[in-house]
């Protein structure tokens, strides 16, 4: 997994348009990248509802949120107006980018072994280095996470 200091890979995901994004597509901006197993779970849904709750807070601290899993851009699209996501969600279907960052891993459940995404948040500064990372998210808490941890 990525460390603080380290700087973040360029290549981020894919638009809703199907457009690669880049690290350099956010030139200047301080960034926080949170990556989730899947749209329209519980968890995963309750950590986008607090992001986008706190969306306006953590925007006036300098912050773009975007989030990225490994759902279709068009499952991106639905679950963003379901919940009038404001930020960004990239789509990672092949995997590259949550290998990239470290979050691609083996996981257990009710007895299996499989891989998936570990539900991570990473801050960055504006030179898209590693300042925060949040292994242990409160999903339903997120956005307060990271403004207590940001102040």
């Amino acid at each position: 997994m990525l460390e603080v200091g380290n700087k973040i890979p360029d290549i981020l995901g894919t638009d809703a348009q199907g457009h690669q994004v880049t690290a350099d597509d956010f030139a200047d901006r301080k960034l926080i990248i949170y990556f989730y197993p899947k749209d329209n779970t519980p968890g995963c849904t309750a950590e986008a509802c607090s992001l986008a709750n706190g969306y306006e807070q953590l925007a006036s601290m300098g912050y773009t949120v975007i989030g990225i899993s490994k759902d279709s851009p068009a499952s991106h699209v639905k679950f963003a107006q379901k919940h009038e996501l404001p930020f960004i969600l990239l789509s990672d279907e092949t995997t590259e980018v949550n290998q990239a960052f470290g979050v691609w891993q083996k996981k257990k459940m009710a007895g299996r072994e499989y891989m998936g995404t570990v539900r991570t948040t990473f801050v960055t500064d504006a030179d898209h280095r590693i300042t925060h990372i949040i292994n242990k998210v409160n999903t339903k808490q997120a956005a307060e996470q990271l403004v207590e941890l940001l102040k």
